[in-house]
């Protein structure tokens, strides 16, 4: 059976747009033979019971997240189609290690140079995402993604990138000086900052923590890549690529590869990596092929292609259905929680990094998580029915039961003012 890779879709030049995703096409064209897997951008998480991407699907099977796909694929092939079957324990360890590395900087960085700085997310990233999703997706994935990312880096201190947010705290503070009288009332009316300002402030603000950043991310790869030449952690004695190598393309070419609004971090990779730099061209030339990745070859796929595109199907009406009520769900606070809960159980049932004692941990939290919610609203239902029947009790609330005699009465006016067939006819004999 044929394997397929559910991805996000192609953008900026690359065959996807999230990391996870570059990293797992990377594998799967290193490792595996090209007549055995699709390349599917389906750009929609509900295609995976774990509502992730990248996932492979074998059959009724679903993996999700890279580190499972590697490991789904070692034990499906028996140990054949294996990138790290040469490394020895040592080599193993520290694969695991910069790999934790690479994903956890890597993707604070990203997140800040596509989603948080808004240049990029409104001249770029958003209208990437415009072209990969079909509606109602396209309205609203990316207002989500953009909202988790910028979660995802407030402690970083760098909100200030986000120049939207800049403008409302400045409106906020406002308001609030306004409203306690600070402000005389015929200073009220302040001129609002432009872009350039704004983004003169934002550069001023931010150069000295986005340079500690960054030469935190970039030189200890470029240290690790001076030593072996060619690959970050060589599988072999032939230079091969291996599973980190994967990895670091996938968050290294979100960071050189798109041409910006504001491109801060492919400068400065390309100012304190050159090696690095050079190492993500290779191996994206390598991976994805020469050609530069567009939507139309994800849609409309052509033979030959570097990689085995399949387009994924049209969406159905049943699917933009459950879209609209997965949202309304996201947004009701109760069926929030209860849905957050099962896709926590759901992702660390198939999540091969952890271990049997913690899934169970975790998967009972879960389940006590919803159970608790659930008897908490049982519990505010039973308090608001016993008061209202006290207040009925004691008479402070009572129902009319007045309509049926109200109806009565109306229809005895209605009788009143019909007409005796025979007094009418009488009536008309007198003209």
């Amino acid at each position: 059976m044929v394997l397929q890779l559910h991805v996000w879709g192609p953008a900026f030049s690359l065959p996807s747009i999230d990391a996870q995703c570059l990293a797992a096409i990377a594998y799967c064209s290193e490792v595996l033979p090209k007549d055995s897997w699709e390349l599917i951008a389906s750009s929609d998480p509900s295609v995976s019971p774990t509502g992730e991407l990248p996932a492979l699907q074998n059959g009724s099977i679903w993996v999700s997240r890279f580190r499972n796909i590697v490991d789904y694929l070692r034990q499906y092939s028996e140990g054949a189609w294996n990138l790290d079957q040469n490394l020895d324990d040592v080599q193993k360890a520290d694969s695991v290690a910069f790999s934790s590395f690479i994903e956890s900087r890597g993707q604070s960085l990203i997140d800040l140079s596509l989603y948080v700085t808004s240049q990029n997310y409104y001249a770029n990233t958003s209208p990437a995402y415009g072209s990969l999703l079909q509606w109602p997706n396209q309205w609203i994935l990316p207002p989500k993604l953009h909202s988790a990312a910028k979660t995802r880096t407030e402690h970083l201190g760098l909100s200030s990138l986000d120049l939207q947010a800049m403008e409302d705290q400045r409106k906020r503070e406002h308001s609030a000086a306004v409203a306690s009288g600070q402000i005389p009332s015929n200073l009220i009316q302040q001129p609002r900052d432009t872009v350039s300002k704004l983004l003169g402030r934002t550069a001023q603000t931010n150069q000295f923590r986005l340079e500690a950043l960054t030469a935190d991310y970039f030189e200890p790869l470029e240290a690790m890549l001076s030593r072996s030449k060619t690959c970050l952690l060589p599988a072999d004695d032939n230079n091969n690529p291996s599973s980190l190598d994967c990895v670091a393309l996938g968050y290294l070419s979100l960071a050189l590869v798109p041409e910006l609004a504001f491109p801060w971090l492919r400068d400065a990779m390309r100012a304190k990596a050159p090696l690095l730099a050079a190492y993500t061209e290779r191996m994206r030339s390598r991976c994805f092929g020469d050609a530069p990745a567009e939507a139309k070859h994800a849609f409309q796929p052509t033979t030959p292609a570097a990689l085995p595109w399949r387009a994924p199907e049209r969406i159905s009406v049943a699917a933009v259905g459950t879209t609209l009520l997965g949202t309304l769900a996201d947004n009701t606070p109760f069926l929030r929680e209860v849905r957050q809960n099962r896709r926590l159980k759901q992702t660390v049932e198939g999540d091969s990094a952890f271990s049997s004692i913690e899934k169970q941990v975790l998967s009972s939290y879960a389940d006590s998580s919803n159970k608790d919610m659930l008897l908490s609203i049982a519990t505010a239902v039973a308090g608001t029915a016993a008061l209202v029947g006290y207040m009925v009790h004691v008479g402070l609330l009572s129902f009319s039961t007045g309509g049926v005699q109200e109806e009565e009465e109306l229809e005895e006016d209605a009788g009143v003012l019909q007409l005796d067939p025979g007094s009418a006819a009488d009536f008309l004999g007198a003209f």
